[in-house]
């Protein structure tokens, strides 16, 4: 006996949920109006209410009166916990995530060069071009959230949709993990130039198709910040030992 054919509703459910995935839908995002998500799937609205209400009741999106359709904040609830926000706000684990984004970057710097098409690699030059460029007295968040921006480009060039998963649902304590940084290197060195040059060498591994080069221009990059935020530690920690024996 032959299996039914799918209703139409389940399969535009699938297409939404895969939107979801991949990341073209963001969690919190407003979903397009009923009329053009009609037009782009070529069904009648009727299913695809349907197949919106199928993704309702499983938690993915959220109604609200007079304001449209929503993809579920909670979708980033289970790594966005107290305990994560903890975690995020203690000064000493600031070096735990670096070491955490080796993994992350590394691996979505190697398969968006593995598996990237030319449209991903135009998205990531322009998310690099349009980095903006503080002063050393300047507020770091403009900057760190840009970057934010660039990493999830990035993952999703992979076309690794557990990896884009992972880092869009970090992506608020990850910058905030890189808005420090920038601000500790911007009042004790002047590496601007350096972390520029960096970036641009990942994005040009990337486009280039080398994998492994990407990956390690990626680690190279977080390495760089890590050994020069622990140079500027160790120098603070002199110094304040040399201000308390000057005290006694």
């Amino acid at each position: 006996m032959q299996q039914g054919r799918k209703k139409l509703s389940d399969v535009i459910t699938e297409q939404l949920e895969s939107m979801i995935l991949d990341g073209s839908l963001l969690a919190g995002q407003k979903l397009p109006p009923e009329r053009e998500l009609a037009t782009r799937f070529d069904v009648s609205r009727p299913s695809l209410r349907e197949a919106i209400g199928n993704l309702q009741a499983r938690g993915l999106v959220e109604r609200k009166q007079g304001g449209g359709t929503f993809v579920s904040k909670s979708l980033n609830a289970a790594l966005l916990d107290p305990l994560m926000a903890l975690i995020s706000r203690r000064p000493e684990t600031q070096f735990d995530l670096l070491e955490f984004r080796h993994a992350l970057e590394g691996m979505a710097a190697y398969y968006a060069a593995l598996r990237g098409q030319p449209e991903d690699y135009q998205a990531l030059q322009q998310a690099l071009d349009e980095l903006p460029v503080p002063a050393k007295q300047d507020s770091q968040h403009g900057l760190a959230a840009a970057l934010g921006k660039f990493y999830i480009i990035m993952a999703r060039a992979s076309h690794n949709m557990v990896l884009l998963h992972v880092m869009s649902t970090m992506q608020a304590m990850l910058v905030e993990n890189i808005e420090r940084n920038l601000e500790m290197l911007a009042q004790h060195t002047d590496v601007a130039a350096d972390l520029s040059r960096q970036r641009a060498e990942i994005v040009a591994a990337i486009a280039d198709r080398d994998p492994e080069s990407a990956r390690q221009a990626c680690n190279a990059h977080l390495a760089f910040i890590e050994k020069t935020l622990l140079a500027i530690n160790q120098r603070d920690s002199r110094v304040q030992r040399a201000l308390r024996r000057l005290e006694i």
